[in-house]
């Protein structure tokens, strides 16, 4: 028989492991250029991937520099490719620097020379420059109140990349008429590139009008500043077909799904079977812990949609909306919504947690669920609706000592849900009835 909290904890080491910087980039580089190598990127992976680039990258072949990442997630070892650390998920003097440091690296390259940009989540807020007329506090407000509003990262990176001189594919104009070839580590449903940190190097499909449209639809009050530039046409972002993307090239290097795969192979075999549910799952994360709640009881009830023992694995990215006084955190929203709705079932069990270590603004990656988390939690008083109507479900799960920390992971594939059913209860009654 298996212990679930190891099983959980296993498969969620396994999720983040497939998805390490040395694993990913080196089967990945391209061939040294006849000229210079220039290393940029953004991400909370940047720095790990940097150093796999550094280790890998012929001696003699030309290489320099400079990646950001999120405090805390630097590397040592670096000697050709400078690390740089800066405030993330709202941006901050650091990123606003290292950004204006990077436009400069790949601006006045020629077609022989190569830029390698590495990207991962977080680099949207991580790579801030605001366009003109924009400040450091009038992007910081913003990041503020997109991550309160509910709004889906696709909605939010939307608005970023039209008021950014760097994200929605304006790096790749600053590194043409350079090679330019980006490794890309996906956090983001749906694995959209040019969606991932903003996609400073790739074409934007979206436009001013839909961006206008996202603070509209979440009521989000922007300076005159802001209006300014997403009315002017000439603020656009580049589309698709602009010559500037002529020598790009994109390689996905991890993404999600295989990260859910990797996780299912640990539970196969454990004797566990896997239902891989889908890796771009979104809404509110309260919302799919109840849906993920009514699958969890079909399995324990009529073991469908595979009878137990099973693990429902799931990933994307849901949202929380910020209406309490709590720190929010996708996945102990998710887990606590979870566990209402389960009411003490016997038999299940789940972890849910960010393959970057860090569950919102908050340094804890998640959280486990277990059968008797609400009952413990009476036994301390603690009311799980009152916390969960607060947004306060880092609090919950602290005071019960059920947090997933894992410290800077240096990768991110985004969330990680997992809920483990050890027994239906249309098994244990066919054992019962036996003679």
């Amino acid at each position: 028989m298996f212990d679930a909290r190891a099983l959980l904890r296993r498969m969620f080491e396994a999720a983040v492991c497939t998805a390490a910087p040395d694993r990913a980039v080196p089967a990945n580089l391209p061939p040294p250029p006849r000229g210079r190598t220039v290393v940029v990127g953004a991400g909370k992976a940047a720095a790990a991937m940097a150093r796999a680039v550094e280790t890998s990258w012929p001696k003699t072949a030309p290489l320099s520099g400079l990646v950001v990442t999120r405090y805390g997630y630097g590397v040592e070892g670096l000697e050709r490719i400078e690390v740089v650390e800066a405030a993330h998920p709202v941006p901050d003097a650091a990123g606003l620097s290292a950004a204006g440091r990077i436009l400069d690296a790949v601006r006045g390259l020629g077609p022989d020379d190569l830029v390698l940009c590495l990207i991962s989540g977080g680099g949207s807020a991580l790579l801030s420059q605001p366009l003109p007329s924009l400040t450091l506090a009038d992007k910081q407000a913003l990041n503020r109140a997109l991550l309160r509003s509910g709004a889906s990262i696709h909605e939010m990176n939307c608005v970023r990349k039209h008021l950014s001189a760097v994200k929605g594919g304006r790096l790749a104009l600053a590194a043409a008429p350079a090679k330019l070839v980006t490794l890309v580590i996906s956090d983001v449903p749906g694995d959209d590139v040019s969606v991932i940190a903003s996609g400073p190097t790739v074409p934007d499909p979206n436009t001013q009008a839909e961006a206008r449209a996202v603070l509209a639809r979440y009521r989000i009050e922007v300076p005159a500043s802001v209006v300014d530039i997403l009315s002017d046409p000439a603020f656009e972002t580049p589309k698709p077909g602009d010559p500037a993307f002529a020598h790009n090239e994109i390689r996905l290097i991890a993404t999600p799904q295989a990260a859910l795969e990797a996780a299912a192979n640990i539970a196969h075999e454990a004797g566990v079977t896997p239902v891989i549910l889908g890796d771009s799952l979104e809404g509110e994360a309260r919302e799919v812990g109840k849906v993920m709640a009514g699958i969890a009881r079909q399995v324990a009830l009529h073991g469908q949609p595979a009878p137990s023992p099973c693990v429902l694995i799931s990933g994307g990215e849901t949202t929380v909306t910020v209406r309490g006084a709590g720190r929010g955190g996708r996945n102990v929203e998710f887990l606590l919504s979870l566990a209402i709705a389960l009411n003490g079932r016997e038999g299940i069990f789940a972890l849910a947690g960010d393959t970057d270590g860090v569950d919102g603004a908050d340094e804890v990656a998640g959280e486990l669920d277990t059968p008797d988390t609400l009952a413990r939690a009476a036994l301390m008083d603690i009311i799980p609706r009152d916390a969960l109507d607060d947004n306060d479900g880092h609090s919950f799960f602290a005071a019960l000592g059920d947090q997933l920390i894992t410290g800077p992971t240096y990768t991110n594939v985004n969330d990680f849900r997992a809920i483990l059913i050890t027994q239906s209860q249309g098994a244990a009654d066919r054992r019962a009835r036996r003679p």
